[in-house]
This record gives C-alpha cells, sequence and structure tokens, in this order.
C-alpha cells in the first residue's frame, strides 16, 4: 500500500526483456537506498518486488501482466521514474490511499503552462469513465492528484511547481502514456452499487445512488 508521495525520482539504468516479462535495473540517490530482498516498491505508482539491490541500484521482475497494463513497454535507459516506499503503520498518509495496481494507460495530449501551475490533460479508457471525476483522487505514475475538468474520456489535473520539480513530470511531454490507478474507494463503492443494479443495467444513476445513502 502507499499514498502517492512520491519520496525519490529514479533513472532507469537497464530495461531487458526476457521471454515474456523484462528485467528493470532503477538507479537512485543514495539517500533513497538501503532495500532489502522482497520488498515492494511502488517505480511509477506500479507496486512491483526489489529482487536485488545495491547503495546505489535495485533490480524487479516485471511480468507479463505489468507489460502489458503499464508503460513499462515503453521505457528507456534514462528515463526518470517516480519511486515510493511502501507504508508502514507509522507512517504519515498525505495523499490518498494507492494500491500500486494500475488500470489502464492514459496519454497526455496538452500541457498548459499558468502562473503558478502547469496544467497537464490527459486521456483515458472509456471503460475508466465510472472511476474519474471532478474533484475525486487519481494516481498518476504513482502521484496522488485531484480531477478536474472531466469529460468525454478526457480529464485535467493542475501541478503545482513542487510537484512539478520533485516528480517526473518535468519530462514529461504531449503523446507521453502514464500509469492511471483510479481511486480503489470509488472503485469498491461502484462494484457494490453494481450487485445491487436490476438486470441489463450498466451503471448506477444519480437517483440510485442517492437512495443507497450516498449524496
Amino acid at each position: 500500500m502507499f499514498s502517492g508521495i512520491v519520496q525519490s525520482v529514479g533513472t532507469i539504468g537497464e530495461f531487458v526483456q526476457e521471454n515474456e516479462g523484462a528485467v528493470l535495473v532503477v538507479n537512485t540517490e543514495q539517500e533513497f537506498s538501503g532495500f532489502e530482498d522482497g520488498e515492494s516498491i511502488a517505480v511509477n505508482g506500479v507496486c512491483l518486488t526489489v529482487v536485488d539491490s545495491t547503495q546505489t541500484s535495485f533490480k524487479l521482475d516485471l511480468s507479463t501482466e505489468t507489460l502489458n497494463r503499464t508503460n513499462f513497454k515503453n521505457v528507456i535507459k534514462g528515463d526518470k521514474v517516480n519511486l515510493e516506499r511502501s507504508l508502514t503503520p507509522s507512517t504519515k498518509i498525505s495523499g490518498h490511499f494507492v494500491s500500486g495496481h494500475i488500470d489502464r494507460v492514459g496519454e497526455i495530449v496538452d500541457i498548459e503552462e499558468k502562473p503558478g501551475e502547469v496544467l497537464f490533460r490527459f486521456s483515458h479508457p472509456e471503460e475508466l469513465g465510472s472511476f474519474i471525476m471532478e474533484k475525486g483522487s487519481i494516481a498518476l505514475d504513482g502521484i496522488s492528484l485531484t480531477v478536474f475538468d472531466c469529460k468525454e474520456n478526457r480529464f485535467t489535473v493542475s501541478i503545482i511547481p513542487f510537484t512539478l520539480e520533485h516528480t517526473n513530470l518535468s519530462t514529461r511531454k504531449i503523446g507521453d502514456l502514464i500509469n492511471i490507478e483510479c481511486d480503489m474507494i470509488g472503485k469498491y463503492v461502484f462494484k457494490a452499487c453494481e450487485t445491487l443494479l436490476q438486470p441489463g443495467e450498466k451503471r448506477p444513476s444519480l437517483d440510485f445512488l442517492r437512495q443507497q445513502g450516498f449524496s
């Protein structure tokens, strides 16, 4: 479990496809080190297991499912990745609960610089439309962010200078793919409501949600 607060930005040191999976080596700053084999870490929002490490790098194995569902299939040596250690009982939670299980990949379709912020606009697969909503939480490459201007399979997030400086968003450009994890609480609520729907209904209406106590 993670919180979507990026702790460090690493660099892809090696990416080798093996059989239907891959081996990934991430280079890190020395202060972000001391990993144990078997430890979970979020890399671009993906929960992965450390299989080997040094003081300045760690190694990960990627499964076929991980490659198919994330933007790792497009990474190259030198790419920047967001890093976060897993939560502990004493960890301060400043973002929102993030599982590290990516739903789908989205695409950056626009970047607009404004005074004090940069607006990133993304397209997303239609199937995620039920889980992405105005003022809702979302994790993008492992960054906990808030959605606004959400319509027509697109949404926007506002990035403040601190977030831009301390994540890989500073290296992103239009056309780049980004890992999307929708808010897990929203997904569980939707699933619970879905089981109560009448046959043939595909998604809960606003009236149905109000009847079930949601307002």
